[in-house]
């Protein structure tokens, strides 16, 4: 692995080596001047106490078409860097104030379809985004964030790549293909686009102080950010011991509306296909017999809706690495289908552009543990546009105008969060 002096660029050498350079962000970009060095490092999961010591040493960058597995590159690339996850049913190594604290890891939807051996032919509406990033964080002398500078900020109106009634049309197209057999579920996810003058930053970071997200905070790169509000688990790793958080079902936040939630034979099949295909996912890569359902349909919120979660357990298999851990589990069941490849070929068909930073995953990892939140409720900057998705998932029982409806009061929140037009809370 080459590596050169940290005033010089990232450049690629090949599929499976990189030489990684800490990153400086431009205001030409259109992204506020920034230095990884100049404010604490906010990625979703990374240890709180941390935050404000923590130094880029190395990054590693990935798209589909250079070719490669990223999820051996992820693995090569971090054991490199002294982050071996070659192996995590070892014990979470003890945490050291000094040296190499953990990375940040983000892989994108179509990323996780490349894994899974299915079609990604639909246009990127940001194409500027990885599909891999891979930052590795050292510790170094403890930090103030220094204050903001303000700066004019406006978001223009927002763009939909489709409109409510080819929405709609794809619903049906699932529900057909439903009554066909081809699929027994598939989630389908909306993109909208708006212009924006300013910096992104500050608007993306507010993102992680909506309640409910378990995963809230922001990734940067040069000319691109990602934010993120998730609540959802795609998978968490400690010890050994292996957990997803699949969430399906969605109400208004009312009592009538947790009332109607659990009530919904609808809701709840959708629900439990998707606790099915999670299970499976995780007994490619745990040991026999321990795969356990905890929590089944409980109801938890974000934001104005309630939402119903499960929780999946196993022991992971003797040997299980991080590349094995994203091939067994990215994409995540709950934002793909069932089967998961029928419903992301699927997918590829009817949505009528990529999924972008959304319906990814973005976390931390250390040896011994990882945790990635799965980039529902996500939203991305490039250097001209900001970027949501919202969907959800279309079983037979689907009614069209409902599927649209809840994929706008989905992205509501983010929407006008991003506009600065919604009071945050704290995080939890």
């Amino acid at each position: 692995m080459a590596h050169g002096k940290s005033t010089e660029r990232m450049r690629k050498v090949g599929p499976y080596g990189v030489e990684t350079l800490p990153q400086v962000f431009t205001a030409g970009s259109g992204l506020a001047a920034y230095r990884d060095a100049a404010a604490s490092v906010d990625v979703p999961a990374a240890p709180a106490a941390c935050r404000d010591s923590l130094t880029e040493r190395a990054r590693l960058h990935w798209h589909r078409h250079d070719g490669g597995d990223p999820a051996a590159l992820a693995e090569e690339f971090l054991a490199a860097h002294g982050l071996p996850l070659h192996d995590l049913t070892h014990p979470a190594r003890p945490h050291s104030d000094s040296g190499v604290c953990g990375a940040a890891l983000y892989l994108s939807a179509a990323a996780g379809a490349h894994l899974a051996g299915a079609p990604t032919t639909a246009p990127e509406p940001a194409p500027t985004l990885p599909d891999l990033t891979v930052v590795v964080y050292h510790h170094g002398p403890t930090r103030p964030t220094p204050p903001a500078t303000p700066t004019p900020w406006s978001l223009g109106p927002w763009t939909d790549s489709w409109t409510p009634r080819q929405h709609a049309d794809a619903v049906d197209a699932v529900r057909a293909a439903i009554g066909r057999g081809d699929v027994y579920q598939t989630n389908l996810v909306g993109h909208a686009a708006a212009r924006y003058t300013g910096d992104p930053l500050p608007a993306l970071s507010r993102l992680g102080a909506l309640p409910g997200a378990r995963y809230g905070g922001v990734l940067t790169g040069d000319g691109w950010a990602i934010g993120c509000a998730s609540p959802e688990t795609l998978v968490e790793v400690t010890d050994g011991h292996l957990i997803t958080r699949p969430i399906k079902g969605t109400r208004p936040a009312t009592a009538a509306g947790r009332a109607e939630l659990l009530a919904s034979a609808k809701e709840r099949a959708e629900h439990i296909m998707i606790v099915d295909l999670e299970r499976n996912d995780l007994a490619r890569i745990a040991r026999t017999g321990t795969v356990t359902v905890d929590d089944l349909f409980a109801v938890r919120r974000w934001c104005d809706l309630w939402q119903a979660e499960s929780t999946v357990r196993a022991v992971a298999a003797d040997g299980l690495g991080l590349a094995d851990l994203l091939r067994a589990t990215c994409p995540g069941g709950s934002v793909t289908g069932a089967p998961k490849h029928a419903a992301l070929t699927q997918i590829n068909a009817l949505e009528p552009v990529g999924r972008g930073a959304s319906m990814g995953a973005l976390g931390w990892v250390t040896p011994g543990h990882v945790d990635l939140g799965l980039t529902i409720r996500t939203a991305a900057a490039d250097t001209d546009l900001l970027h949501t998705w919202a969907g959800g998932g279309i079983t037979w029982d689907s009614d069209a105008h409902a599927e649209v409806a809840e994929a706008a009061a989905k992205t509501a929140p983010i929407r006008a969060t991003l506009a600065g037009h919604r009071r945050t809370h704290d995080r939890r």
